[in-house]
C-alpha cells in the first residue's frame, strides 16, 4: 500500500460515520403554504409592476410560493413543498384528501419533492391569471358569509404534513392571510385553534405568519391571532403579554416574497448535546450557526446509458498496489509517511483486571495507530458536551479573543425536562453580574475540544422589528500559540482638515439609523450561477443582461450626494505632504544564517596551515572586510588572505 500522506485527517465519510444521528435535525426542509382564499384575498387592485393589469393579494401569495419553488431547484433540491387553501368551496376529492382534510379547504399542491414540471404548472396558472384576472376567483371559489374555524385550518395543515412530509425533515407552515379576525366573538373557537395549533407545533411543525395589511385595512393581531400564536418565552415564570410583534404584519404586499426569503431557510441546529453545570446537572442544550457561507450546490456523476442518464452511486474503496484488491477499511492504519512499514503487536501486557493493553514498537520503527487510537489522541477520550469550568468578568473578554465566527446555544427542553428554566436563571444572574462563562466543549464526535467563553445575550427588540433572542455566544478561544503579536510601526497622521473633509462626505452617504439589511444584498457570482441553472431547469432563455447585481454601488447617486465635496477633500489631500510620502513595505523573509569567521579564528587557522578547510565564501568575506579584492579562485584567495596576516 502506499504511504498515507495526511496522518491526522480521517476520511470525512468516516467523520460522517462518526456522528450520532439523533443529535442532528433533518437536513430536509418541508415547506407548506397555507393560503387564505377569502373574498377580500381576492379583491383585485392595480399590479405596481405592471400598467393596466390588476392583480390580487391570492394572485401575489402563490406567486411568491411559486418563486420560493424555482429558487429552492437549485439550492434546496431535496426539499418538499405544498399548498393548501382554505375559506374556499372547491373540494379536494379530486387530490384524494377528502377524508383527511376538513371542509373548505383545498390542497392545491400536496408534499412533493421540489419538481420542475410541478413549478410549470403553477407558473401556467399564474400567466393565465394575469391575463384573465378573474380566474383565481372562478377556480378557486372564496366562501361568503362565514370563515373556516382556524383550528379546522392547522388539522388540515396538521394532516397534509402526516401524510407527506418526511420524519427527519424540518416542516414549517407559511400562513399567509388578510383577515385580522376571522372567527370573531367566539373563545371556544379560538381555545380550539390554540389546542390544534399546540399539536401542530408538539408534531415538530412550526408556524410563521405572514399577515398582510393595507393602508386602507391595516392588520391588527391583537384582535385574534395574539391568544392563538403566542410568542416565545424563554423563562415559563415569566409573564406573557400575548401581544405579537408588529414586524410579522407586512404594510405592503410587494413585500411578502422578500419577507419569506428572510424565513426560506431553516433554522437547523449544528450539534444538540448535554450541557454539564456541575457533576451530576446537566441540561440539553441546541447550537446554530449564526453565519455560514452559502456555497455552490454539489454536482454528481453521471452515467450515459443511451437513451437517458442516470445518477451514478460513488463509494470510496481503498487498493493494495501490490496484490491489486481491496482492502478492508478496518485494517487501515494511521501514521506518519516516513518510509517505514506497519508495525504488528509484538507484545501485549494485561494488567491485573485485564483491561490494559500495551503494545510495544521495536526500536528504529515508527509507531502507526488505529482509527480508535486516532480519534482517541483527538478527543481525549470525552464525549460530546459542553462542560463549565468557571467565570470571569466580561470585560476580560477581549476584542481579539473572537477568532473565529461564534455558536448561538439555545436549551433544549425535549432531552431533559427543565433545561429552558435552568438556561433561563443561569442567563439571567450572568447578565446581572457582568459574567462570562469559560468552558470546554466538544461539539462533535469527531472533533477536538476547546476551551471557549460562554457571552451572555439578553433578550432585545428594537424600532425595526427586529428580536435578538435570549441565549450565550459560545466563543472559541485562541491558544498560546495561535496569539501573533502584529508589527507595530509609527504611520503618517492626517491633520484635522483633511479628516474634517473627508467626514462631511461619509456623512453624506452614510446608511440611515445605520439600518443595513444584509438579507437584501445575495451574493453576485452565487446568484448568477443560481439563475443560470434556474433557466436550464425551466428551459427558459437566460439573460446575461438582465441579471442585477445589487451590490454594485450607486455611483450616480454618490457623485451627485458627494461629489463636490470629494473633489474638495482630494484638493486637500493633494495639499497635504504627508499625504504623498510613499512608505516602503517590507515583507517577511528567511533570515540567512550568520556563518562569518572573525579574524582571530581565521589567524589561528593559517597558523596552523588549515586555511584550505574554509568556504570561498568565507574567505571573500574576510577579504572584502580588510577592502582586498575577492576575485580569482580559492588557491589565490588562501594566498592573498596568507600574504595580508603575514603583513601585520
Amino acid at each position: 500500500m502506499p504511504p498515507f500522506d495526511d496522518w491526522n485527517i480521517i476520511d470525512e465519510e468516516e467523520e460522517q460515520e462518526l456522528q450520532d444521528a439523533a443529535f442532528f435535525e433533518g437536513k430536509r426542509d418541508v415547506i407548506l403554504f397555507c393560503i387564505d382564499c377569502s373574498e377580500s384575498m381576492h379583491e383585485l387592485r392595480d399590479d405596481p409592476n405592471y400598467e393596466d393589469v390588476k392583480t390580487s393579494h391570492l394572485f401575489t401569495a402563490l406567486e411568491a410560493a411559486m418563486q420560493i419553488q424555482k429558487k429552492k431547484v437549485i439550492v434546496g433540491p431535496n426539499d418538499s413543498v405544498g399548498i393548501v387553501l382554505f375559506n374556499t368551496t372547491r373540494s379536494s376529492e379530486a387530490k384524494n384528501h377528502a377524508t383527511e382534510i376538513k371542509k373548505n379547504s383545498f390542497v392545491y399542491q400536496p408534499i412533493l419533492p421540489i419538481s420542475a414540471p410541478v413549478i410549470q404548472e403553477l407558473i401556467q396558472l399564474l400567466d393565465a391569471a394575469r391575463e384573465d384576472p378573474d380566474l383565481l376567483k372562478s377556480t378557486f371559489p372564496p366562501l361568503t358569509g362565514k370563515k373556516m374555524p382556524m383550528g379546522d385550518v392547522f388539522t388540515s395543515c396538521n394532516w397534509v404534513l402526516r401524510d407527506g412530509a418526511p420524519k427527519t425533515a424540518s416542516k414549517r407552515v407559511f400562513l399567509i392571510t388578510d383577515d385580522d379576525n376571522p372567527n370573531p366573538g367566539s373563545k371556544q373557537l379560538i381555545t380550539s385553534a390554540r389546542t390544534t395549533l399546540l399539536d401542530l407545533t408538539q408534531s415538530g411543525v412550526q408556524v410563521e405568519p405572514f399577515f398582510i395589511a393595507t393602508p386602507e385595512k391595516p392588520f391588527e393581531p391583537s384582535k385574534f391571532y395574539s391568544s392563538v400564536l403566542l410568542s416565545n418565552v424563554l423563562n415559563e415564570e415569566e409573564e406573557d403579554t400575548g401581544v405579537l410583534p408588529e414586524s410579522i404584519s407586512i404594510t405592503r404586499i410587494d413585500d411578502l416574497l422578500s419577507q419569506m426569503r428572510f424565513h426560506e431557510v431553516p433554522k437547523r441546529a449544528i450539534f444538540s448535546i448535554p450541557f454539564q453545570i456541575a457533576d451530576g446537572f446537566v441540561i440539553s442544550i441546541k447550537g446554530y450557526g449564526l453565519v455560514t457561507e452559502q456555497k455552490k450546490g454539489t454536482y454528481k456523476y453521471f452515467v450515459d446509458l443511451g437513451d437517458r442518464m442516470e445518477v451514478a452511486d460513488s463509494r470510496t474503496a481503498y487498493i493494495d498496489e501490490d496484490q491489486q484488491a481491496e482492502v478492508d477499511k478496518t485494517k487501515i492504519v494511521y501514521g506518519m509517511s516516513l518510509g517505514a512499514a506497519p508495525v504488528e503487536d509484538v507484545s501485549e501486557d494485561e494488567g491485573e483486571g485485564g483491561d490494559t493493553v500495551c503494545r510495544a514498537v521495536p526500536l528504529g520503527k515508527r509507531p502507526f495507530y488505529t482509527g480508535d487510537e486516532i480519534r482517541s489522541f483527538r478527543t481525549l477520550d470525552l464525549e460530546p458536551s459542553i462542560k463549565l469550568l468557571g467565570f470571569k468578568n466580561r470585560k476580560e473578554l477581549a476584542f481579539e479573543d473572537n477568532v473565529k465566527h461564534s455558536v448561538f446555544i439555545y436549551p433544549d427542553e425535549l432531552k431533559y425536562s427543565g433545561s429552558k428554566r435552568t438556561f433561563a436563571a443561569l442567563l439571567k444572574k450572568m447578565i446581572e453580574k457582568k459574567k462570562i462563562g469559560l468552558v470546554v466543549a466538544l461539539t462533535r464526535r469527531n472533533a477536538a475540544p476547546v476551551f471557549c467563553a460562554m457571552l451572555p445575550q439578553a433578550e432585545s427588540g428594537e424600532e425595526g422589528g427586529w428580536n435578538e433572542p435570549a441565549g450565550f455566544h459560545l466563543i472559541p478561544l485562541p491558544f498560546a500559540d495561535d496569539i501573533r503579536a502584529a508589527p507595530l510601526e509609527k504611520a503618517f497622521r492626517a491633520p484635522d482638515e483633511v479628516k474634517d473633509a473627508a467626514r462631511v462626505w461619509i456623512d453624506k452617504l452614510c446608511v440611515k439609523n445605520g439600518a443595513y439589511p444584509p438579507d437584501t444584498y445575495p451574493n453576485p457570482a452565487l446568484a448568477y450561477h443560481n439563475a443560470q441553472l434556474q433557466a436550464s431547469a425551466f428551459r427558459e432563455e437566460f439573460d446575461p443582461e438582465a441579471f442585477e447585481d445589487l451590490t454594485r454601488p450607486k455611483y450616480d447617486m454618490i457623485h451627485k450626494r458627494a461629489g463636490n465635496l470629494m473633489k474638495e477633500w482630494k484638493r486637500a489631500l493633494l495639499a497635504d505632504g504627508s499625504a504623498n510620502v510613499v512608505v516602503p513595505v517590507t515583507t517577511g523573509s528567511k533570515r540567512k544564517a550568520d556563518m562569518s569567521v572573525d579574524e582571530a579564528e581565521i589567524r589561528s587557522k593559517h597558523e596552523a596551515g588549515s586555511l584550505s578547510k574554509l568556504r570561498v565564501d568565507q574567505l571573500k568575506d574576510f577579504l572584502k572586510s580588510k577592502s582586498q579584492p575577492v576575485s580569482g579562485k580559492k588557491a589565490e584567495l588562501i594566498e592573498r588572505v596568507g600574504d595580508w596576516l603575514d603583513a601585520r
